[in-house]
């Protein structure tokens, strides 16, 4: 009957201070909330920046006069090299065509010059162990100097860029996260204050039939991790809500066409560290009450 006896407390405790308790939940569902789009965008960010580097291509570009015999020691030396894991040979007759396919408008610009100004091109793909800028690097500055190889072009820069802003939400989440945390740990840890102070007379007589301090905190820790996992529930269905009203605002644009594998996930294990989080601040906001403020000793 002993745990029965401990939650029926912690209910009783609930129901006597509710506007504090429904102040308590906001703030940890507030808090969860901020928490929670600094985590899906890092997490998104980050996945969305996973899959720009493993598309990432290094465009080789070939001197319009080199021979075929160049243009084949050059496709032989690439394949050589460790970094390279594909390789594809485009014509100036298919850069052309691609080019007028891509940029309708801008392709009428050259019908006026006298034949096909493009260059043919070597595209490499790389291993994902040769995806860092130093890598990649290396490996343009080694293609520039082998003969017949004009120019040496890859995208590397925008993506690292990405990968700056990942770390500016890293940094983001962590602060804005403790100062949230700390707030919510506040409100929950006065709301089990005030329970304590209501029953301050109960809590006594209890002392004096001899009731361990544990027996007497345990009901306050159970309405702190009732209130922070109510809060985190909340947090979650406002996230999981609005998250999906956007996803379905983006599929209905039709913007990503093609390029659903970049859209926004939500991850299973967003769910659970919400709900998780919250009754751990929940738990930890009622025992810092009860052992800073009663000194509850067994």
């Amino acid at each position: 009957m002993r745990p029965l006896y401990l939650l029926r407390e912690a209910m009783t405790n609930l129901r006597a201070n509710r506007g504090n308790v429904m102040i308590g939940i906001v703030t940890t569902a507030f808090t969860l909330v901020c928490f929670g789009v600094f985590l899906l965008l890092y997490l998104n960010i980050k996945n969305l920046t996973g899959t720009l580097q493993g598309d990432i291509e290094v465009i080789v570009y070939l001197d319009p006069e080199a021979s075929e015999q160049a243009v084949s020691l050059v496709q032989k030396r690439l394949r050589t090299e460790p970094a390279a894991v594909a390789l594809t040979f485009v014509s100036k007759e298919q850069a052309l065509r691609e080019f007028s396919e891509q940029f309708p408008d801008e392709s009428l610009l050259l019908e006026g010059m006298e034949g096909n100004p493009l260059p043919a091109s070597l595209v490499v793909n790389l291993s994902p162990r040769f995806l860092d800028t130093e890598s990649l690097g290396a490996f343009a500055e080694r293609v520039k100097q082998l003969p017949g190889v004009t120019h040496v072009a890859y995208s590397q820069d925008w993506v690292d860029t990405l990968a700056l802003v990942v770390s500016y939400f890293e940094l983001g989440a962590v602060v804005i996260g403790t100062i949230l945390a700390v707030a919510t740990v506040t409100i929950i840890a006065n709301t089990i204050r005030l329970s304590l102070h209501t029953r301050k007379e109960e809590i006594e007589i209890l002392r004096l039939i001899g009731a361990t301090g544990a027996f007497i905190a345990i009901p306050y820790v159970i309405e702190g991790m009732i209130l922070g996992a109510v809060g985190g529930g909340l947090s979650l269905a406002l996230l999981k809500g609005v998250f999906e009203f956007f996803r379905l605002e983006l599929n209905a644009s039709g913007w990503f066409v093609g390029m659903e594998h970049i859209l926004p996930v939500f991850p299973r294990e967003v769910s659970f560290l919400l709900v998780t989080t919250g009754v751990l601040l929940g738990c930890g906001s009622s025992v810092l009450s009860v052992f800073g403020l009663m000194k509850v000793r067994n």
